[in-house]
C-alpha cells in the first residue's frame, strides 16, 4: 500500500515538473515560486504542463546550490560584520562564516568570491551554517600539488613563529617555512613576519606524512640572480656602488650590491687603525663603496669604504718636519715597538730601541701601553711612503755625554745584573748604562762554565770600570778585579817542589782532582797516582802531594803523590851508586904492583923455557 502511495506521489511530482518546465520561461523563476499555489498542486486541482517541470527543473539547477555534504561550491560575500562574513551559495538561505577562517585574507571584502563547504544545514535558529577553512583544506592538497609541480608562487599567512623557522597557511594547509628559507640575509627578528601575507614557492611535499615545506628566500634568489647577472656584467675597478651591510666578521664586511655580495677587508674600513669592524659599520647599514678588485669570474669581488676619503698624510700639515715633537695616543704595540697615532690615520713607529737610551733592549711592553698619551720626537719622515718614526728616549739628556767623566777607566760602582749570556754577564750601571763582565773576568779562582753558576739576574754587582769606548758606547767591566788576587799569595804557598797533604775529592778519566782550599784544587795525573806498594790511590784517601806544576795565568796546578817516594828512591839509588863507585876505585890496582906482576910472569916463562 505504502509502495502504491509513493508511486502516486512520484508520478504526480513529474508532471508538477513538467508544468513548471512550461511556466518557467515565462516569468522570473523566483517569482514562479512565489506565486505557485503548492495546496492545490497538493490537493491536484492544479495541473502542470510536463514541458514547463522540465524547464523549472532547468532554471533551478542553473540558479540553485545542491547542498550536498562534502562538496565545495562557490560563494560571494554579500555582507561582513564584526565577526561573521554572509555568503550567498544561491541555497535557500544565506550562510555565516566565522571572520577567524579569513585571517589569512584580511583585506576580505564584499563581493569576493569564496569557496566554501556546507558544515550545517540548518542550525538551532534555521541558519545554514559553512565552512571556508573544510573547503580550502579539502581543496589544498591538489592545489599545493599542482603549485609544485608548475613552479607557480603560491601566498600564504604566516601564523606563527616553531622551533627552526615559521608556520604558514597555504590554502588552508600548514605549511613549514625553515628560518634559512626565509630571506637571502640572516634573519634576526622572526616575529617581524608573523600574522602577514606573504609569497612562497612549494619546494617539498612529504605525502606519506602531509608535510609541506615552503621558502620565500627562493623568489628573492631567482630576482637577485637576475640583477646579480645585470650588476656583474657592468662591474668596473673604481666604480662606487651603493650597498647595504649584511654580515660583519672580525676580518670585514660583507656588502650585498643588490644581489652580488663584496667583501669590505678590515685594512680597508677606515685609515685609522680599528680593532673589529664594528666600530665603523653596523648591520643592515646603507653606505658607498668602491669596487678595488676583483677576480676573472667576479664571483669575489673586493671593496673599500676609506678610499672614498682623503688619505690623512695628505692633509698633513707641511709645518712637521724631522726634529719636532709631536703628540699622539699609542694604538698598537708589538715587541718591537709602539704605533703612536699623531693625527687620525697617520702613525709612527716608536722602535723599542728609541724607547729608552739603554742598549738591553727589552719588550715595547714595558715602556708604554695601548691609550698612552705620549709625546715623541720626529726621527724620520717619509710623506711618499707614509712612514714616520719616532723616539721618546730624546727627550731626556744621553747618559753617555759626560761618560768618561762618570765612569773613568779603573773607577769602582755597582750595578744591577739584567741579562747574561754564554760569554758573560751584562750590568746596568744606570738607565741607559750598560757594560759586559766577560766570564774570565767574574772570579779569580772558580772555573765558571755559565755565568748563572755565578749570578742570577737582579743580583747587585760591585764592578771596575777595565775598557771604554765612547764612539761604539761600550764599556767593558770586571767584578774579580774589586778583589785582591788570591794567586798572588798561592803561588808562593804552593810553589814549585812543595809538599801538602790534601785528599782525593773526585776521580775523572786521567786522573784525579784534590783540594788544597776553597780556591786551589789540583790535578793529579794517573801515573802520578801510584803509591809506594805499586797500588793506586782511591777516592776520600789522604796522602801527601808535590806540587809539580804550578801556572798562575791559567789557573792550573799539577801534583803527584808518586814523585814524593819516588825521589827517595832515587836518592837511595844515587847513595848506593856513589858507595859503590867509592869502593871500587879503593880496590883498583897500582902501576907498581903491574909492572911486578909482569915480571914475575916473564921470569916465570923464561925458567920454564930453560928447562926445556
Amino acid at each position: 500500500m505504502a509502495e502504491e502511495k509513493a508511486t502516486a506521489a512520484a508520478e504526480e511530482t513529474a508532471k508538477v515538473e513538467q508544468e513548471v518546465k512550461e511556466a518557467a520561461p515565462k516569468q522570473d523563476p523566483q517569482e514562479f515560486l512565489k506565486n505557485f499555489d503548492w495546496n492545490k498542486y497538493e490537493e491536484g486541482i492544479e495541473k502542470v504542463e510536463d514541458s514547463k517541470l522540465e524547464e523549472f527543473e532547468k532554471l533551478v539547477a542553473e540558479n540553485f546550490v545542491d547542498t550536498a555534504d562534502e562538496e565545495v561550491v562557490e560563494g560571494t560575500v554579500t555582507h561582513l560584520t564584526d565577526r561573521e562574513a554572509i555568503i550567498d551559495i544561491n541555497a535557500k538561505s544565506e550562510g555565516v562564516i566565522s571572520l577567524n577562517e579569513f585571517r589569512y585574507n584580511p583585506d576580505l571584502k564584499v563581493g569576493d568570491k569564496v569557496e566554501v563547504l556546507i558544515d550545517i544545514r540548518e542550525d538551532k535558529s534555521g541558519q545554514l551554517v559553512l565552512s571556508h577553512r573544510k573547503a580550502r583544506t579539502i581543496m589544498a592538497w591538489d592545489r599545493v600539488n599542482a603549485a609544485h609541480d608548475k613552479e607557480e608562487i603560491v601566498t600564504g599567512f604566516v601564523k606563527c613563529r616553531t622551533k627552526g623557522g615559521m608556520i604558514v597557511d597555504v590554502f588552508g594547509i600548514e605549511a613549514f617555512l625553515p628560518g634559512s628559507q626565509i630571506d637571502v640575509k640572516p634573519i634576526r627578528d622572526y616575529d617581524q613576519y608573523v600574522g602577514k601575507n606573504m609569497e612562497f614557492k612549494v619546494v617539498k611535499i612529504n605525502h606519506e606524512f602531509k608535510n609541506v615545506v615552503v621558502s620565500h628566500k627562493a623568489l628573492i634568489e631567482a630576482d637577485i640572480e637576475e640583477q646579480k647577472k645585470e650588476i656583474i656584467g657592468q662591474l668596473e675597478k673604481g666604480q662606487v656602488l651603493e650597498g647595504v651591510v649584511k654580515n660583519i666578521t672580525s676580518y670585514g664586511v660583507f656588502i650585498d650590491l643588490g644581489g652580488v655580495d663584496g667583501l669590505v677587508h678590515i685594512t680597508d674600513l677606515s685609515w685609522s687603525r680599528i680593532n673589529h669592524p664594528n666600530e665603523v659599520v653596523e648591520l643592515d647599514q646603507k653606505l658607498n663603496v668602491v669596487i678595488l678588485d676583483f677576480d676573472d669570474n667576479k664571483s669575489r669581488i673586493q671593496l673599500g669604504l676609506k678610499q672614498l676619503e682623503k688619505h690623512p698624510w695628505d692633509a698633513l700639515g707641511d709645518e712637521i718636519k724631522i726634529g719636532d715633537k709631536v703628540k699622539g695616543k699609542v694604538v698598537v704595540i708589538a715587541d718591537y715597538g709602539a704605533f703612536l697615532e699623531v693625527a687620525e690615520g697617520v702613525e709612527g713607529l716608536i722602535h723599542v730601541s728609541e724607547m729608552s737610551w739603554s742598549t738591553h733592549l727589552r719588550s715595547a711592553q714595558d715602556f708604554v701601553k695601548v691609550g698612552d698619551e705620549l709625546e715623541a720626537v720626529v726621527l724620520t719622515l717619509d710623506r711618499e711612503d707614509r712612514k714616520m718614526s719616532l723616539g721618546i728616549k730624546q727627550l731626556t739628556p744621553d747618559p753617555w755625554t759626560d761618560i768618561t767623566t762618570k765612569y773613568p777607566v779603573g773607577s769602582r760602582h755597582k750595578g744591577i745584573v739584567r741579562n747574561f749570556t754564554n760569554f758573560g754577564v751584562f750590568v746596568e750601571l744606570e738607565e741607559g748604562i750598560d757594560g759586559l763582565i766577560y766570564i774570565s773576568d767574574l772570579s779569580w779562582t772558580k772555573k765558571i762554565k755559565h755565568p748563572s753558576e755565578f749570578v742570577t739576574v737582579g743580583d747587585t754587582l760591585e764592578v771596575e770600570v777595565l775598557e771604554l769606548d765612547v764612539e761604539g758606547r761600550k764599556l767593558s767591566l770586571g767584578h774579580k778585579q774589586t778583589t785582591e788576587n788570591p794567586w798572588d799569595k798561592y803561588e808562593k804557598q804552593f810553589a814549585l817542589d812543595s809538599i801538602h797533604d790534601a785528599s782525593i775529592t773526585e776521580i775523572v778519566d786521567k786522573g784525579a782532582i784534590i783540594s788544597f782550599n776553597d780556591d786551589i784544587t789540583a790535578f793529579v795525573p794517573q801515573r802520578h797516582m801510584e803509591k809506594e806498594d805499586g797500588k793506586k790511590l782511591t777516592r776520600g784517601e789522604e796522602a801527601q802531594f808535590k806540587i809539580i806544576e804550578f801556572n798562575k795565568e791559567f789557573k792550573r796546578v799539577v801534583a803527584s803523590h808518586t814523585a814524593i817516594f819516588r825521589e827517595e828512591e832515587q836518592r837511595n839509588v844515587r847513595a848506593a851508586k856513589k858507595k859503590a863507585a867509592a869502593a871500587a876505585e879503593e880496590a883498583k890496582p897500582t902501576l907498581g904492583d903491574a909492572n911486578e906482576q909482569l915480571q914475575a910472569l916473564k921470569d916465570k916463562m923464561e925458567a920454564d923455557k930453560k928447562k926445556k
